[in-house]
């Protein structure tokens, strides 16, 4: 029995830790300046898919990168919102026996362009989507897809800091796709 409370205890300050660290991240986005520099989306993405396939080099997850037009922008922020939308793609296809992401770009009526990440993946009630971007806000539980609940709400933060907008739709067991512009 003490063996398995210090395990829990354990396991519960491991988590509380990376809730603090994910919480200091989206605090100090805040005041982090910007340093917009031409940034090649495309050897973004593919730094960042073989980074998350050699992770979980187990699955087979088909991915379609279609253009992606270079923008300006701070290129360790756009990491950071790509890393995030990606990585939430690969996790919620985790239970799908053919895994799909696609990433790519459209041209929106306004003149913007508009980023996406597409997933075959869990999905969600789009009446549930008010809460996407909160902090600590999680649609699914944790027992079936681990994480802090803050990714997304880094995502819409560095978008904003752009100067863009950041949206999703989706369909529950079907997938999601998460849209946002970054100003020219």
């Amino acid at each position: 029995d003490a063996h398995e409370l210090v395990q829990r205890v354990i396991a519960h300050a491991s988590r509380m830790s990376e809730l603090i660290d994910d919480l200091l991240r989206f605090a100090r986005l805040s005041r982090q300046s910007l340093s917009r520099h031409p940034v090649c989306v495309s050897d973004l993405v593919h730094e960042l898919l073989e980074e998350l396939r050699s992770q979980e080099s187990e699955r087979s997850v088909e991915v379609v990168v279609g253009a992606l037009p270079d923008c300006v922008g701070d290129r360790s922020l756009l990491r950071q919102l790509l890393f995030n939308l990606l990585s939430n793609a690969f996790k919620y296809t985790r239970h799908k026996d053919a895994a799909r992401v696609e990433v790519g770009c459209l041209a929106v009526a306004s003149g913007e362009r508009s980023y996406f990440v597409r997933d075959n993946g869990a999905g969600f009630d789009m009446q549930q989507s008010h809460k996407l971007f909160g902090v600590f806000s999680r649609l699914h539980s944790s027992d079936k897809f681990e994480g802090t609940g803050i990714g997304l709400s880094i995502a819409q933060r560095i978008v904003q800091r752009h100067g863009g907008r950041i949206w999703a739709e989706a369909e529950v067991a079907k997938g999601a796709v998460f849209y946002f512009t970054l100003p020219d």
